[in-house]
């Protein structure tokens, strides 16, 4: 039986050496599969022009091409948003969002089962950690989303369940297959990573050879004290190491950083939260996203009224900062910023 070929966790010049190994077929052959596959969402490779003539080739390489595929096992839309429940091989599930925007769709997708950061305000954070995506199950979101969903995607934000810098290897490597000139060709500058603030995981990224993808931090507690309680990775990587990690950050020369804050009533919207974020952000050179909190249940915080909201936002802008609030889609399916990991997405 021919080895299995899991097409989703391949670039290009992997195909090409695993077909060489298996076939003696090289770069010709590949350039067809990731065309038919990442291109045009075709699972049956002997139709194309390359294995007409070679009908024997194109079945024992069909026998061995693995697409993995997610059952969908609920699906809501509220506003244009659509959030869908996958069941992965294990049985365990993950969630993932399609976010439409002005002139494109942008596509959240999840990194873990569960995440470990332990999150105060975060609906996954309050999973606890199950287990790591495979590449293949983190780029099968976005096959999904294309070639099931049939949606046209322009983004892909890691901002879905988990915590990717905790999952390096598999994400990067899913960016690389992603952004693969033969597959998918996402450009690099339209990928974002959101983190935590897993300040080994900034280090290892900085020394990789995405740095080009946009890298967003969640800060949401300007000084230690708060932000220990509401960010318990903050214990182990404290505001200081995250600030010098930020600073070595290899931008381009226009490049930023995105500063994700989630707004939550009297917990971290004062004019002296607002301050600080202020001081922690001077040395960097930054985009700050104001996100009100999302509500969600079993969780006592509350979101900001409007009034806090531009209070917070407006004082930060005259301290001469870049700041956007974030409108929150999707709220009614718990598909906003920090609501997913249900107990359909926890597989339970």
């Amino acid at each position: 039986m021919a080895q299995k070929i899991p097409i989703l966790s391949l670039t290009f010049e992997e195909l090409t050496l695993q077909l060489k190994t298996q076939f003696g077929k090289g770069d010709y052959h590949a350039a067809a599969i990731m065309r038919e596959i990442f291109l045009h969402g075709q699972s049956n490779v002997s139709h194309a022009r390359e294995f007409i003539r070679s009908g024997n080739l194109a079945c024992q390489i069909m026998d061995a091409l693995e697409i993995l595929t997610l059952p969908m096992v609920q699906q809501e839309q509220d506003d244009g948003v659509i959030k869908w429940t996958s069941r992965l091989p294990d049985g365990h599930c993950i969630e993932s969002v399609i976010i439409p925007m002005t002139y494109h769709h942008t596509l959240c997708i999840s990194s873990q089962v569960g995440c470990r950061m332990g999150c105060r305000f975060c609906q996954t954070g309050q999973m606890g950690f199950i287990r790591h995506l495979t590449t293949e199950e983190i780029v099968a979101q976005v096959y999904t989303a294309i070639f099931q969903q049939n949606i046209p995607i322009r983004n892909i934000v890691f901002m879905g369940m988990g915590e990717p810098l905790d999952n390096f290897d598999p994400v990067i490597k899913a960016i690389h297959v992603l952004t693969d000139p033969r597959g998918f060709d996402f450009p690099k500058k339209y990928i974002t990573l959101s983190t935590a603030g897993h300040v080994p995981g900034i280090q290892k990224l900085s020394a990789s050879d995405l740095k080009s993808i946009h890298l967003a931090i969640s800060i949401n507690a300007p000084n230690d004290t708060l932000r220990d309680q509401l960010m318990p990775i903050n214990r182990k990587f404290p505001l200081s190491s995250l600030q010098t990690a930020l600073a070595d950050y290899p931008l381009k020369s226009k490049g930023i950083l995105f500063i994700e804050y989630v707004l939550i009533k009297d917990v971290n919207d004062s004019n002296e939260h607002a301050d600080q974020l202020a001081n922690f952000v001077a040395p960097l050179r930054v985009r700050i996203n104001v996100i009100p909190y999302n509500a969600r249940p079993g969780i006592s915080y509350k979101p900001p009224s409007s009034e806090t909201l531009n209070r917070f936002c407006h004082r930060l802008i005259e301290r001469k900062l870049y700041v956007r609030k974030r409108a929150s889609k999707g709220r009614r399916v718990m598909a906003a910023c920090g609501q997913l990991g249900s107990e359909a997405g926890a597989g339970i």
